[in-house]
């Protein structure tokens, strides 16, 4: 038994097989009635029969599995490759030689992995669309509802109560610049995934880049007393070669989050360091943190750490994932270390200038 499940004969090899048993039972038949009827039949008789009976039973065999294993192949690679063939179609071309059947079972089994790992590719993408569809409606109902809510007031009457009419109208305009911002946010990555945004890379320092940054920033800061720095004050310039104005979008994004969600006299340190190639920009705080279990998901849109409070102090939940998209146009990486009461570490690499 063992043999027999060890030998797997290649079709040319079972054709020959097949013809060796019919021949080899001919031949036995034959002598057996020699040694009956004596001197009736005559040795070249005796040889030529068994000999044209192996070819016969050669070719035929021969051409039977070739056809067979044709027909079966031909049915199963139509089905694997969701092929539909022409009726004067190039036939498929078997080496009898080799063992086919066992060939096309690794390609089937190669077809089924690949057909599973693209269903669940699909599942997975389609529970990203449900969620991603699910996020977008929420973070545009919010801004909806309270437009609604403040219109409603003032045509109730309100526009006629000067303590609340400018108030609402305000709120109401806030509330649409924060839908446009949205919009606006998911065009400019809709524009990146679809190669349509060209970055304009060119040499210039980032130190002077990030100093220009943090001075925009300052009066934001003020207002939590929060100091924003470079953790060395006469940093010489480093170059690098990156578009100015997406690796601002990053910076101001970046130093705007540690403001944002820093601790009253807090701090915001920003430090470069030197990696061969590359340069490394990590901007850190020493806010409230982030839990591990969110860091994973960071950077994907809408995903925000404290929903109630994110939403509160604004923003549109896409600035992290803008930040993503926009190192992977330059070919380069962001990552984020924390740890909740002592603060976030983001940073991200560029290519080195000369």
């Amino acid at each position: 038994m063992p043999f027999f499940k060890s030998f797997k004969p290649s079709p040319k090899q079972l054709s020959k097989l097949i013809a060796n048993q019919n021949a080899v039972a001919l031949l036995i038949v034959l002598l057996a009635a020699k040694l009956l009827l004596d001197d009736t039949i005559k040795w070249p008789l005796l040889i030529a029969i068994p000999v044209i009976t192996y070819i016969v039973s050669y070719l035929t065999s021969y051409q039977a599995l070739n056809q067979f294993i044709y027909n079966k192949i031909k049915l199963i690679y139509k089905t694997i490759h969701s092929l539909k063939a022409p009726v004067k179609s190039k036939p498929i071309k078997i080496d009898m030689d080799k063992q086919v059947i066992e060939e096309v079972e690794e390609e089937v089994i190669s077809w089924a992995k690949t057909f599973t790992d693209e269903i669940s590719t699909l599942k997975d993408m389609e529970e990203y669309r449900r969620e991603f569809i699910g996020n977008v409606s929420h973070e545009l109902k919010t801004p909806i509802f309270n437009i609604q809510g403040y219109l409603h007031t003032l045509l109730d009457g309100g526009m006629d109560d000067p303590n609340i009419n400018y108030k609402y109208l305000m709120q109401a305009a806030n509330n649409t610049e924060r839908m446009a911002n949205i919009v606006a946010d998911l065009g400019y990555i809709s524009k990146f995934e679809a190669g349509k945004l060209q970055l304009e890379m060119v040499q210039y320092d980032i130190v002077q880049l990030v100093e220009d940054v943090l001075e925009d920033s300052q009066l934001n800061a003020k207002e939590k007393n929060i100091t924003l720095k470079l953790k060395n004050e006469n940093q010489i310039p480093v170059m690098v070669y990156a578009d100015i104005e997406s690796i601002r979008r990053v910076l101001v994004n970046l130093i705007s989050n540690s403001i944002k969600y820093g601790k009253i006299d807090g701090r915001t340190l920003i430090s470069f360091y030197d990696l061969d190639d590359n340069v490394l920009i990590e901007v850190s705080d020493n806010g409230k943190g982030i839990e591990q279990e969110h860091l994973p998901r960071l950077f994907e849109r809408f995903y925000r750490v404290d929903k109630g409070r994110s939403r509160t102090q604004g923003g549109t939940g896409l600035g992290l994932a803008i930040v993503k998209h926009i190192l992977e146009a330059h070919l380069q990486t962001i990552n984020v270390r924390s740890n909740t009461e002592v603060g976030s570490t983001f940073g991200f690499t560029l290519k080195k200038g000369k």
